[in-house]
């Protein structure tokens, strides 16, 4: 122990008289360590930590699916169910102590306290049963959690309030408990506020902010969209808690024999969906999981990029390590002489590969305690661009212990990594022939060691580079398609439901009122109305053309589609490819139309047949004459996903429009199609302006409307791409210090090639040799070993490519313009690198060199 402590005093003296070298090194180990630190930090986050209830290790989910907020049909990988159906699969699941369903998502709603002049607040609500605070082990902060009593239709409504909710949207006002909320118009009292750090069973941007009992969803809805008694509407996810002693193995098999059985004789799907149902039925299995960590959504949607980004920086550390390696031989190549005067007095080589090995693990130590600091700069950073719209990111980027754990595991593998190079000189010097001078050549063994480390570092940043520029390049493809609408001078404002009492007429009146208003706003010249504005939801249904035979199983079917008014696709400035927009003669009265995508007839029309005045319908073969079709437009993106494949069959209905169903599902999706969630302004007017008159023109048709969110269509169409955006960025900025790394690195062995030749290059000067003969001469030897990372990079970065296509929009994964960007840089970076130590040469007078020893 005593000889370790001393070899560590002995290598901190050390450091404190290299003082540049020293910071030189532990700044470069830090962008390297902190860089992997900082997405290990978020993959800890998001995919290791468990969630802060009791025993999470008891929990599990049942079904394993990513589906998100409503599905109608076969999921392949269940994850979400309705209810009818969670009840038979809370009942086949003695093993579970307790078993919940939750909404999958969120909604926002209108949320005001009685007995103020408040004005209406959106408030995330999410639908759980009684017994969910009881399932994960959480008690409340003040007041009460609600429990399964409190879940029965004839229950008096409560609620819980999160706590951010409370402390953000109350101030941590006590008096909060126990006072009555306004939902959407209905009266529920807060029984408690949920407990801090506590957000809910999914990690996402911006939680709940109430949690309400399902059995209340019918009095929010209404019984003519309550989802709750619909057995084919699947809204639901569901976790168990494992009884002490039990297993879930054999689970899978039971539930999805279970689920197949349902899919057949008990879920209700129309006659014609089943011959689809049994084809795809082997393929339709529900998997239990371990649920300590809570529903992986975010796990699905970020696990890839965060994976992608860790491989970045893992190379960015081998690089740093490479780049510190390079340091440490050259130091030890210069105490070579010492070396050997220790080695004659009788130093064991244990001794000096130890002093070697404690100095490159102090670095890396100082490298580490310098990353953790750039690891939470780095992670915030992450998480800021990932999440550029959220009001809240229940993500913390504070290191936990695993994280410090998994730094300090991370230094001392790098300590020893970079630390090899050295330590293998320390056994190979010979005491005589370093006495006599040997080994000041550049062919000795060290600059052999060196010029491998700099291709190395070579390699690793072509790959990187050509790598951040594909994604990149991907992003801007992405960004820059022809989204089909006009994004300028556009503004899209999310509302809620009006009050309950508006229904049929009213209804259709209180939007009209709305946007006659809207219209005579300052600085407004048009304004129209949908059910969803682009890029901010999806509703899809099956199609089924009449006079077409019905599809066969496996057959696409499915389009998107969208409620709006007259006006909208006009204000929003999609054109029209043939035949006409919907107008205002498309009334309550007037035959039913609808306007259709370019997507939609390749789908469901042979080429060269007119689609105008044929007839559609949705999902049943009895109201396959419901729609006239009478306009087809380009291909807009309204989906908010797959903005990387293909345009969506899509078609439009009027707003002023109801379809008359008899079939109960039906008549649900009809009725709730008509309440408008999307405003378009046509307006230049600054959104901090605009906000408040949109709000007053809501709050005076009906006090229950408010905004919900408002923003540019600009702004809307940025933030979509916020995820591809922060993984391109962060890959540049990685490939920008990989290069600068790589020229650090270059420039180091050019520099001291050119030291140790100094001699040599006053014989090739007092020979006649020119200064343009002596900068060929460094330039050429740097370049070559430039030339040799080119040569093992080029075909690494098409591999990588490769591995990266999945992520990739209209870039190839042997992309030329990125190997072409690749080269170009790393180039650049060499002879900026090299330039100067050439320059040095070519400037030595040939006596002085030949005096050098």
């Amino acid at each position: 122990m005593s000889t370790l402590l001393r070899d560590v005093a002995y290598a901190l003296r050390k450091f404190r008289s290299a003082r540049v070298f020293t910071a030189t090194a532990v700044l470069t180990l830090a962008l390297g360590i902190g860089g992997t630190t900082a997405i290990f930090t978020l993959i800890h986050a998001v995919m290791l930590k468990s969630l802060p209830v009791g025993d999470p290790s008891r929990l599990y989910r049942i079904g394993d699916g990513d589906n998100c907020c409503v599905q109608g049909g076969p999921q392949d990988r269940w994850g979400m169910f309705s209810f009818p159906l969670f009840e038979r699969l809370r009942a086949e699941t003695p093993e579970f102590d307790a078993v919940t369903a939750f909404q999958a998502g969120s909604g926002r709603m209108s949320v005001r306290r009685e007995g103020t002049n408040d004005a209406p607040r959106p408030h995330r609500t999410t639908y759980v049963t009684g017994n969910y605070f009881e399932t994960l082990g959480i008690n409340a902060f003040a007041g009460r959690v609600f429990g399964a009593p409190d879940d029965t239709p004839a229950s008096a409504p409560v609620v819980v309030l999160a706590y951010h909710s409370w402390q953000g949207l109350y101030g941590g006002d006590p008096s909060v408990v126990g006072a009555t909320l306004l939902i959407e118009g209905r009266a529920f009292t807060v029984a408690g506020v949920g407990p801090p750090g506590f957000y809910g069973e999914t990690l996402k941007a911006n939680p709940p902010d109430l949690w309400v009992p399902l059995q209340q969803e019918p009095l929010i809805a209404g019984g003519e969209t309550s989802l709750l008694r619909q057995p084919i509407s699947s809204w639901l996810r569901v976790i168990g808690r494992l009884r002490p002693g039990a297993t879930v193995a054999g689970m899978d098999a039971r539930l999805t024999g279970l689920l197949r059985q349902w899919m057949q004789h008990e879920a209700g799907y129309p006659p014609n969906w089943m011959a689809t149902v049994e084809r795809v039925l082997p393929q339709q299995v529900i998997a239990v999981v371990p649920a300590g960590a809570g529903v992986g959504v975010m796990k699905e949607q970020y696990g890839r990029s965060l994976q992608i980004l860790l491989a970045v920086c893992g190379l960015v550390l081998l690089i740093a390590c490479a780049n510190v390696a390079n340091l440490l031989l050259a130091r030890a190549v210069a105490r070579r002489g010492q070396t050997a005067v220790r080695l004659a007095m009788g130093a064991s080589r244990r001794e000096i590969v130890t002093e070697a090995l404690v100095e490159s693990v102090l670095l890396a130590v100082g490298g580490a305690l310098a990353g953790l600091l750039v690891a939470m700069g780095a992670a915030r950073l992450l998480v800021s661009l990932a999440f550029a719209g959220a009001t809240l990111i229940p993500i913390d980027t504070t290191p936990s212990p695993l994280v410090l754990a998994f730094a300090s595991g991370l230094a001392l593998v790098t300590g020893l990594l970079f630390g090899a190079a050295p330590a293998w000189l320390a056994t190979r010097t010979d005491p005589i022939e370093a006495l006599r001078g040997a080994g000041r050549t550049a062919g000795d063994r060290s600059s052999f060691a060196r010029t491998a480390l700099l291709v190395v570092q070579a390699t690793l940043s072509v790959v990187l580079v050509a790598g951040s520029t594909m994604l990149g390049r991907s992003l801007g493809n992405l960004e820059g398609q022809d989204f089909a609408f006009e994004q300028d001078g556009r503004a899209i404002v999310s509302v809620g439901r009006p009050s309950p009492s508006m229904t049929g007429e009213r209804l259709g009146a209180l939007y009209r009122n709305i946007e006659e208003r809207l219209e005579a706003l300052p600085g407004v010249t048009g304004a129209s109305l949908a059910l969803y504005n682009p890029l901010t939801d999806n509703w899809g249904e099956g199609v089924i053309i009449a006079g077409k035979p019905l599809a066969e199983p496996g057959e696409q079917t499915g389009a998107s589609w969208d409620r709006v008014s007259a006006g909208y696709l006009q204000d929003l400035g999609v054109q029209i490819v043939k035949g006409r927009h919907l107008s205002e003669a498309d009334t309550a009265t007037s035959e039913l139309v609808a306007v259709v995508n370019e997507a939609f007839v390749k789908r469901f029309f042979k080429d060269g047949e007119d689609p105008l005045d044929q007839h559609f319908g949705l999902n049943l073969p009895e109201v396959a004459n419901t729609f006239r079709i009478v306009g087809v437009v380009r291909d807009a993106r309204f989906a908010g996903f797959q903005l990387d494949r293909p345009m969506r069959p899509m078609f439009f209905v009027p707003l002023a429009q109801t379809v008359p169903y008899e079939n109960p599902l039906m008549r649900r999706v009809e009725t709730a199609s008509h309440y408008v969630g999307g405003i378009l302004l046509v307006t230049n007017a600054p959104l901090g302006v605009l906000e408040p008159q949109v709000a007053r023109v809501l709050a005076d048709a009906d006090p229950n409307l408010v905004v919900t969110n408002i923003r540019t269509l600009r702004e809307q169409v940025e933030r979509t791409f916020d995820q591809p955006r922060a993984v391109a960025s962060l890959a540049g900025l990685f490939g920008a210090v990989a290069l600068v790394l790589a020229a650090i690195g270059l420039y180091g062995v050019t520099a001291y090639s050119v030291a140790r030749r100094t001699s040599e290059i006053g014989v090739r000067m007092a020979l006649g040799a020119d200064r343009g003969n002596v900068m060929s001469l460094v330039l050429g030897g740097a370049f070559r070993r430039v030339g040799a990372g080119l040569l093992l990079g080029l075909p690494l970065a098409v591999g990588a490519g490769y591995l990266l296509s999945a992520q990739l929009y209209g870039v190839a994964f042997w992309d030329p313009v990125a190997l072409l960007v690749a080269t170009g840089s790393l180039a650049l970076a060499a002879f900026a690198a090299s330039v100067v130590p050439a320059s040095r040469a070519a400037g030595l007078a040939p006596m002085k060199a030949l005096r050098t020893e």
